[in-house]
């Protein structure tokens, strides 16, 4: 018996929760499994699948009004239970709270459904805690030593009782939650580790990855079992593999990029069609499933990059060593061979262990510089690929072409590079466009993708898909009404096609509110995730899709190459079953896992953009309006991609009017009015290095050019 057979009877008996007993009896569990049984009973109810109550008796969480979910915290003191399941959040008020801090695994029972949908309830039992360790910085308050977190989310001071820890007023301290709180009661700890100074750049970074609990470094077992993997390729290895070692194949990465997953090849068929290799490090061959390497790499989920230093799924040695496609040496790759007509239809794909040798290490601005300026010493340099790199740019033309078409949806959103010095300080954060040598590798990575995923759904196998389900009509509503104050001349009705979205898009493309107009469309999306269903991706426009590219930082891919290989190499039943069990939880684990990362990705950029502007009070700038609210505007710099807030108490000329439905500011007295997408002139005024907030003063609002319309 295992937890599925458990579920499956308790959601066909019409019965209540019942005592152990009653559940043994219920599901005829025989003396010999009683024992196992208890175990899972357990487990299961400490992951939040059964829900013990008064009396001992064991329910299922939906039949009691219940759900499972992890808690986001606010500053104000309430929270929302994201469910495990899936669906709309559920409020909770801070009465309800029950104890339970940001980021904690909770039980919340369902009170409440108020007319628009949204739910209410209160936290009855928490699952696991996430913070057991609180950053923050030292205090002392009527004499009494205290932890103000880091984490605005978490709304309690810690209270250092005496004998604990005492450390300089300011500094930043980790403290070890001794009793977590409850009603009427903060929580206790003490003073484990004195970080330094909130002014320290490192500081910053470290009370980041503190907060989101990112492993920094590797165990005993997994460094011994690194240190026995190969650091060449043993022929042994490569024997059964397609040589592709005589393909002129290379890899495009940026400039700082240490470790390479994917090499390209190209060759023209007669009639005009294209042959494309997409080549991936192939690491399941090093990485064997259930060994401390494995486990590791499952509990971390993904890479995760900061400015100047990256904390890896994989240890060095396979990450910019044996797995890594770096020039001029022999490596395992797991490659699809593709065939496209001239217009950009795949007629044939192939997927098969191969044995390859990365001949160059190209980066996106070199190619650029070939494809688009026509640099004669690059262009000489790399003579040899030139003519490579002019076919691929005809097929990832014809590939985003036909793409597009199809209705697939292109966030253009350039990112923040933010460069560093030898110190760790900010030097300057720029826009990083992307150019023809991105579009390149994104469009052969989705074609490979898109390749793997459509033959393992043809084969009915079990498999772990990237999905990306449509947004929630009312998500859109708030979207649709700034397009209309905007003048946009379509509208959103229901769920619209990706192509509506798309054409949206299209026509704020080149205005003063394009960058705008496409966050408020990602805000508005759901999150692409993992899935053992094929659920579809809305915004590829895609039917199937999976991640197959980048097995060194994303553990979905590696476990993709584990499937397609157990598939080529046909795989007996009771593996297909232990899949089977195995890929809801990889599913959800690796979704949260990504989450995680892109998150605190997101605060330490933040956080260095605060940096920079620290350095920079006083100065005025340009910059578009990118928010409203009823308590101030957002705005984003012309000259560095930093946004701010003009606090309307800061605007001293009338009282100004949130009119939530156009989403605009009118002046009680002036009328004058501030909308999304205005240019404005500003002043830095203050930075919060605690908070990461920079606070801007109005100079101006510029004269608005007339908009478009139609």
């Amino acid at each position: 018996m295992d937890k599925r057979e458990i579920l499956k009877g308790m959601e066909k008996s019409s019965k209540g929760p019942l005592t152990l007993k009653g559940l043994l009896r219920l599901l005829s569990v025989p003396k010999g499994e009683r024992e196992t049984f208890k175990r899972l009973v357990k487990e299961m109810v400490k992951e939040g699948t059964l829900v013990r109550i008064r009396g001992n008796r064991y329910g299922l969480p939906s039949k009691m009004n219940l759900l499972v979910g992890r808690l986001e915290g606010h500053p104000d003191g309430y929270g929302f239970v994201i469910p495990d399941e899936g669906g709309r959040d559920v409020y909770v008020g801070p009465k309800g709270m029950g104890g339970a801090m940001d980021g904690d695994r909770v039980v919340v029972r369902i009170e409440r459904t108020r007319r628009d949908g949204r739910r209410e309830g209160s936290i009855i039992r928490i699952l696991e805690r996430r913070n057991r360790e609180i950053v923050g910085v030292y205090d002392e308050e009527d004499g009494l030593g205290v932890v103000v977190p880091l984490n605005e989310r978490i709304p309690y001071e810690v209270i250092i009782p005496p004998g604990k820890g005492k450390v300089p007023l300011g500094k930043v301290v980790v403290a070890r939650i001794l009793q977590f709180p409850a009603p009427h009661r903060p929580p206790t700890g003490r003073i484990v580790e004195v970080l330094g100074d909130l002014e320290d750049p490192m500081v910053g970074v470290e009370v980041i990855i503190r907060k989101h609990n990112l492993p920094r470094l590797f165990g005993e077992e997994v460094k011994e079992e690194a240190r026995k993997v190969p650091k060449r390729v043993r022929k042994r290895d490569a024997s059964r593999r397609k040589d592709l070692r005589d393909l002129r194949t290379f890899t495009i990465d940026g400039e700082e990029a240490k470790d390479f997953d994917d090499a390209v090849s190209i060759e023209r068929l007669e009639g005009g069609g294209y042959r494309l290799y997409v080549s991936i490090a192939d690491v399941s061959h090093y990485v064997k499933d259930g060994s401390a390497l494995d486990r590791e790499a499952y509990e971390r989920g993904t890479s995760v990059y900061f400015p100047g230093m990256v904390i890896p799924m994989l240890p060095e040695a396979l990450s910019n060593g044996i797995c890594s496609l770096n020039p001029g040496v022999d490596r395992l790759a797991f490659t699809v061979e593709m065939d496209f007509t001239p217009r950009g239809k795949l007629k044939r794909a192939d997927f098969y262990e191969s044995l390859i040798r990365s001949k160059e290490r190209l980066t996106y601005t070199q190619v650029k510089r070939i494809l688009v300026d026509k640099d004669p010493d690059l262009m000489e340099r790399y003579r040899e690929m030139v003519k490579d790199l002019k076919a691929m740019e005809g097929l990832c033309r014809t590939l985003r072409k036909k793409r597009m078409e199809k209705g697939s949806i292109d966030f253009d959103l350039p990112e923040a590079d933010v460069v560093l010095d030898l110190t760790g300080r900010v030097e300057d954060i720029v826009r990083e466009e992307r150019n023809i040598a991105h579009f390149v590798i994104e469009e052969f990575m989705l074609a490979a993708n898109k390749a793997v995923a459509a033959f393992m759904a043809e084969a009915g196998r079990p498999f772990l898909y990237r999905v990306h389900e449509p947004p929630e009509e009312e998500e859109l509503v708030h979207f649709g009404e700034i397009l209309r104050g905007l003048g946009c001349p379509y509208t959103i009705k229901g769920i619209p096609s990706p192509k509506t979205l798309q054409r949206i898009l299209a026509y704020v493309e080149g205005r003063p509110e394009e960058r705008m107009v496409n966050h408020l469309l990602l805000r508005s999306m759901k999150q692409a995730r993992y899935s053992e269903e094929n659920l579809g991706h809305y915004a590829l426009a895609f039917p199937v899709y999976t991640h197959f590219t980048s097995p060194i930082r994303r553990y979905p891919d590696l476990v993709v190459h584990r499937l397609l290989k157990a598939h080529l190499k046909g795989a007996s039943r009771k593996v297909w079953k232990e899949w089977e069990k195995r890929l809801p939880e990889i599913a959800i684990h690796t979704s949260k896992r990504e989450r995680v990362a892109m998150e605190a990705e997101r605060e330490v950029v933040d956080l260095k953009k605060v940096e920079f502007m620290k350095e920079r009070l006083g100065e005025e700038f340009s910059g578009i309006v990118s928010g409203i609210t009823s308590f101030g505007i957002f705005v984003e710099l012309d000259e560095y991609p930093v946004e701010g807030m003009i606090h309307l108490s800061t605007i001293p000329d009338d009282y100004y009017i949130f009119d939530e439905r156009r989403h605009i500011l009118r002046g009680e007295r002036t009328k004058r009015v501030f909308r999304i997408g205005d240019p404005v002139r500003v002043i830095v005024e203050r930075v919060d290095l605690l908070r990461r907030r920079i606070d801007f003063t109005l100079v101006e609002k510029v004269a608005t050019p007339l908009r478009r319309r139609g």
